[in-house]
């Protein structure tokens, strides 16, 4: 899913006040966008509107923007603009904006003549617009930078994939097989407040209709899943052809279910799927190796982590869904890991990932084949959303390293230790203070900015401890 980049639109707003005094100032600003654009490539795929120089222009660019799909829109003042002209637009926009407070010229020189003051007065248009959006009550990123600089594209990346991720939210939907795990109070939340204020619908799939899909499979496709798994993977010779088959099954089936009801992520729990009486184990290789495909889950039901998951996809690519397992004070880690579903795509490089047959007695079901593997050491950033009532949500956020660490022969499923920059200490007095979840995403590299980036976007709460 993550593997396009973001989709943004670049709308260059200026006005016809200096048509008179530089002929052919709007060709000469157009191409200035299209330079802005060019200079993107790599981090967002840019579709630059066509000037906007009245209400109308801006209504017609915003509207094609918004038929084409975008993930976003990118504001570059090309002179100064008034902001009436569009403040209906961004008052009505459902897409995620960024200001992009650049001009043409980084200096301002002595050679400079009204020609070149006009091309680079787009600062008192952006305050203009800005201002607009604010009273507005519309979320919005602002960059400050020179436009041809690296910084500036990496800073427009960050905010292009938080984009991605924000409207992605605005039209996913969780699907739940069976129910959420009774008493499970961090993953409690009002669905429709959670619709209304950020955009994810919980979709209710009964475990029969998995049951029936698994069953009407044809063998060619079950056959062809266990053979690029054997490819893959390294697989427990102790697993039997049944074992195999019947995850399979149960892998292919949830991805049709979800295809059908057009859910991008899910989340399933065992006691749902262990007391419905059809099935004859768990799907835990079918979480992980979906979850590498690029959908959001999350054990127990739990719709708001599998959202976050999803997120974590659209932001930095490969979401993993864990929680903080144990504390381990010698090395000022935290055991991560879950009853055995994981992102293998988060794996170390340097040993396989396995597919075990795994003995396993919560569900009171037959052993469930599981992927195996230990998380890659580096940078890595841990995320958990809060509902906190209402349309209030917050998101706590905790950046640090997985550490190249001890070996656990005895735990039979995704693990590793993650060590916060700020100590397990500090970071889990914090954690705890700020109502963080057991549910946990995590994502290969320092991604606290990136995450910030989307609660603003979307109006969360960000919280970094």
């Amino acid at each position: 899913m993550t593997d396009t980049l973001p989709r943004v639109g670049i709308l260059g707003i200026m006005q016809p006040l200096y048509d008179d005094m530089i002929p052919g100032i709007t060709e000469h600003q157009a191409a200035y966008a299209r330079r802005v654009a060019e200079s993107l490539d790599g981090v967002a795929e840019c579709v630059t509107g066509a000037p906007v120089r009245g209400r109308d222009d801006a209504e017609r660019v915003v509207r094609e923007f918004e038929d084409a799909d975008l993930d976003g829109v990118l504001v570059v003042m090309l002179t100064y603009g008034p902001s009436l002209r569009v403040t209906r637009v961004f008052h009505e926009l459902r897409l995620p904006v960024c200001l992009a407070n650049i001009q043409p010229d980084p200096a301002v020189t002595p050679e400079w003549d009204m020609d070149d003051m006009t091309y680079n007065q787009g600062i008192h248009g952006a305050q203009d617009t800005a201002n607009a959006m604010v009273r507005a009550g519309v979320p919005f990123e602002v960059i400050t930078e020179e436009w041809p600089s690296e910084v500036f594209r990496q800073r427009v990346g960050r905010w292009a994939r938080g984009a991605r991720a924000a409207t992605a939210w605005k039209r996913l939907r969780v699907g739940v097989f069976g129910y959420a795990m009774n008493g499970m109070g961090d993953a409690r939340f009002d669905e429709t407040a959670l619709m209304r204020a950020l955009g994810p619908e919980v979709v209710a799939i009964a475990p029969g209709a998995l049951r029936r899909t698994m069953d009407e499979l044809p063998t060619s496709e079950v056959s062809a899943l266990m053979r690029w798994e054997d490819e893959r993977f390294e697989v427990d010779g102790r697993l039997s052809e049944k074992e195999r088959e019947d995850h399979a099954r149960m892998q292919l089936g949830i991805e049709r279910l979800l295809t059908e009801h057009g859910c991008r992520a899910y989340s399933t729990h065992f006691d749902a799927i262990g007391e419905d009486g059809r099935f004859d184990r768990l799907p835990m290789a079918a979480a992980s190796s979906l979850m590498a495909k690029g959908y959001g889950f999350a054990g127990e039901g739990d719709v708001l982590a599998a959202a976050m998951v999803h997120a974590g996809h659209q932001l930095a690519g490969d979401g993993h869904f864990t929680e903080m397992y144990a504390m381990d004070y010698p090395s000022d880690s935290l055991l991560m890991s879950h009853m055995g579903e994981g992102n293998w795509r988060v794996a170390r490089d340097d040993e396989p990932v396995r597919l075990i047959k795994r003995p396993l007695a919560i569900g009171n079901l037959d052993d469930p084949p599981t992927l195996l593997f230990r998380i890659k050491p580096g940078r890595a950033t841990l995320a958990s959303l809060v509902a906190l009532g209402g349309e209030r949500f917050r998101m706590v956020v905790a950046e640090g390293e997985v550490l190249d660490s001890q070996r656990l022969p005895a735990l039979e499923m995704p693990y590793g230790q993650f060590r916060p920059d700020s100590g397990i200490r500090g970071c889990m007095d914090a954690w705890l203070r700020n109502g963080g979840t057991h549910h946990i995403v995590m994502n290969l590299g320092s991604l606290a900015a990136d995450w910030r980036v989307f609660c603003e976007l979307t109006g969360i709460e960000f919280v970094q401890v």
